[in-house]
């Protein structure tokens, strides 16, 4: 009876990765933030045939988006992959819960231009590459640091500067968001002065 369940359990595990690594991945985004995300991709040409889904999340862990590599995405070829952008529902300034679609336009799209950044990032690496790291970015905190200043880099350089300042500036100006979560943006991303240093070096 145990090797047989063993056996299921090995079939059904099997038939799931095949599955997530055959099934194609698709586009995907919520009818009520459609239009800041096409506004983000403009910036993006290299992206217009990668498959992403946007979708909503009850919760992120201290963050409001994350972009990650679909499941099956890693058992493809690069050019074959596709990504999934969570969006946190709501997040907290002073206890009160406020919905991620509220945000001014333009901030929410320096958000999304962020997490698009992750993914051309993620597009220069292959699955080992990507798998690492991962487990980099849950253990090391430099190499946090690293990954998230790299996508704020992405978004700079393909035209974006001006959405991810504002985001910056949301988050930092507002004496109403925590300072915990302030301090994190300072800690792991450029600061509005360094972007703005980057764009006067490429002029």
């Amino acid at each position: 009876m145990k090797r047989k369940l063993i056996t299921f359990l090995s079939i059904s595990l099997i038939s799931l990765i095949l599955y997530m690594a055959l099934s194609e991945p698709e586009n995907s985004v919520p009818e009520s933030i459609k239009d800041e995300v096409a506004a983000a991709l403009d910036y993006f040409p290299e992206l217009e045939n990668i498959p992403i889904e946007f979708k909503f999340k009850k919760k992120i862990k201290k963050s409001v988006m994350m972009a990650q590599p679909s499941f099956g995405s890693l058992f493809r070829s690069r050019k074959n992959r596709g990504y999934v952008v969570l969006i946190s529902k709501s997040f907290k300034i002073t206890g009160k819960k406020f919905k991620t679609v509220n945000v001014p336009k333009d901030v929410l799209i320096g958000w999304i231009g962020h997490e698009l950044g992750h993914v051309m990032d993620y597009q220069q690496k292959g699955n080992l590459e990507l798998i690492g790291f991962g487990v980099r970015y849950i253990l090391l905190k430099e190499h946090v640091r690293k990954a998230e200043r790299t996508a704020d880099l992405e978004a700079v350089r393909h035209g974006m500067a001006e959405y991810i300042i504002k985001t910056k500036k949301f988050i930092l100006d507002n004496a109403e968001i925590d300072e915990s979560y302030k301090e994190r943006i300072r800690t792991y991303y450029l600061s509005p002065e360094e972007i703005r240093d980057i764009v006067e070096e490429k002029d």
